[in-house]
């Protein structure tokens, strides 16, 4: 992660690698538009359905992932029994 001193060094070193706040800015503006238009859009509800999912399911990745694994071993053992 770079600070704004360190910013500052490289932008003394070399004038193109300045930095751009304004198209920073810019960027940061129509990422937050476009986040409150998708809260008008219909498909609204559904959205928040999956965001809540994603923050219930992906901190349990590895273990969701360990559990599937063994249970397919589970059942592929039980199958050749």
């Amino acid at each position: 992660m770079t600070t704004l001193s360190n910013l500052a060094d490289l932008s003394s070193a070399h004038p193109l690698l300045a930095p751009d706040f304004v198209s920073t800015d810019t960027a940061a503006l129509a990422s937050h538009m476009s986040h409150c238009a998708s809260t008008r859009s219909r498909f609204f509800g559904l959205h928040a359905a999956l965001e809540s999912a994603h923050s219930l399911i992906f901190p349990r990745m590895v273990t969701v992932a360990v559990i599937a694994v063994i249970a397919v071993a589970l059942l592929g053992m039980a199958g050749t029994v």
